[in-house]
């Protein structure tokens, strides 16, 4: 009777009953997200961010995530991702159908994650239980964890916190007590600074933002003139990936497989690969100098697009300023 009146002065989610007594082992303890941190901006937009990253990182699979708490519990997904990202394929089933199995499958994932994270158990914010028994906060550390790793320049919001509610077993009956836990850092100084200048540009100097496209939009369409292509609208024009991919081959001397890409996407999820790839190309050639979500190019996002175009356009614009220097000075 005690525990049940503590348990009504506590913030559970409405779909969430708390643990009975006997359900939790002496010494277990249980966390809960607190109904208004699940209404989080911030923290749905987290949600958001890492799905359209599963589903762009597996679109070649067909596999599509629209529940971070149901769809990634059996390991199958998570197992496409370790295979698709660090090239690690288990001797597992490929889809578990009995709890055993999939425990089994989620626990050799997380032991092959770990190692590539190079990770120790005990600092891991999550345990094949907690994955297994479908705990949000658990899998959002996994998966921040896992873009951090593997795709570092992945615009997940920054300084995204929850509270928790804790409830643990002692000899004394349960305790319960709230908490902050930190789900994403805080931007450092020189992204910060890096994102803000189109922040800046956009808020404080909208009369200059035309200027800025023009300027790309001029040497986009010198380089991209040999192909028979223009360039007429920068916020339309990129978001199917098409002309950035063949931009990045026509600046970087190389011509993509047509297998590689959809040369005419008619599909989001197609657009969503496009950009991927072109995002891909651009980090092993170091040609990144701004973060930029993929999602946000395929929704037209002009300050994404802007953050994409002006990496290429500053830095081949200083190459092209330096190799006149050289020949002027006859090198």
């Amino acid at each position: 009777m005690e525990s049940e009146c503590i348990y009504n002065l506590l913030q559970l989610p409405a779909n969430v009953e708390p643990p009975a007594v006997e359900e939790l082992e002496q010494g277990e303890k249980k966390k809960y997200l607190q109904p208004d941190s699940r209404k989080n901006p911030k923290f749905q937009e987290l949600q958001k961010v890492l799905m359209e990253w599963i589903n762009g990182t597996l679109f070649r699979e067909h596999i599509v995530v629209q529940n971070l708490e149901e769809d990634l519990f059996d390991g199958l997904i998570l197992h496409h991702l370790l295979q698709k990202l660090a090239a690690i394929t288990l001797e597992v089933e490929e889809i578990a159908l009995t709890a055993s199995s999939q425990k089994r499958k989620v626990s050799l994932v997380l032991d092959a994650l770990s190692r590539c994270l190079q990770l120790e158990e005990s600092s891991a914010k999550w345990s094949v239980e907690s994955i297994f028994n479908k705990d949000l906060l658990a899998t959002l550390h996994l998966l921040v964890a896992m873009a951090k790793h593997f795709q570092a320049d992945l615009a997940l919001p920054a300084d995204v916190q929850v509270e928790v509610l804790t409830i643990e077993s002692t000899k004394n009956g349960l305790k319960s007590g709230k908490s902050v836990e930190q789900l994403t850092d805080g931007r450092d100084s020189d992204q910060q600074s890096k994102v803000d200048v189109f922040d800046e540009l956009f808020k404080l100097a909208p009369e200059k933002v035309n200027a800025v496209k023009e300027a790309i939009m001029n040497f986009v369409n010198k380089k991209m003139e040999r192909l028979g292509l223009s360039v007429k609208n920068i916020d339309t024009q990129f978001a199917d990936g098409v002309i950035l991919i063949l931009l990045i081959g026509q600046l970087e001397g190389y011509f993509l497989n047509l297998k590689d890409f959809f040369l005419n996407p008619s599909s989001p999820a197609e657009m969503l690969h496009n950009v991927n790839l072109a995002m891909d190309l651009l980090k092993e050639a170091d040609l990144l100098s701004y973060p930029a979500n993929p999602q946000d190019i395929v929704n037209g996002d002009p300050k994404a697009i802007l953050r994409v175009l002006y990496s290429l356009f500053s830095k081949y614009k200083a190459k092209e300023m330096a190799e006149g220097t050289q020949t002027e000075a006859g090198i």
